[in-house]
């Protein structure tokens, strides 16, 4: 690998899902001030959102929409055009 081209702060990097508090170690060079002490160590801490252990797509709890009653209104609003 060449030398100089790679960032200076790639380092270990906690990262946290907020909406369960799952943790994980990996690289990173995303600025943070925070920081958590994780299995015995003190490692910069990067608050996120959602991770694949709260999304939806990767724990298979969808959200179902319900389209039937939006069409039943749609049709009934609407029903005075139709021939």
């Amino acid at each position: 690998m060449k030398n100089g081209i790679h960032p200076e702060n790639y380092r270990l990097v906690v990262f946290k899902d907020m909406s369960n508090d799952e943790m994980f170690l990996c690289k990173s060079t995303a600025d943070t001030r925070d920081t958590i002490e994780y299995e015995g160590q003190e490692y910069p801490l990067i608050k996120m959102e959602i991770s694949s252990t709260s999304h939806p797509f990767y724990t298979g709890k969808v959200k179902l929409v319900d389209t039937a009653g939006r069409v039943d209104k749609f049709m009934s609003k609407y029903k005075k055009f139709s021939k």
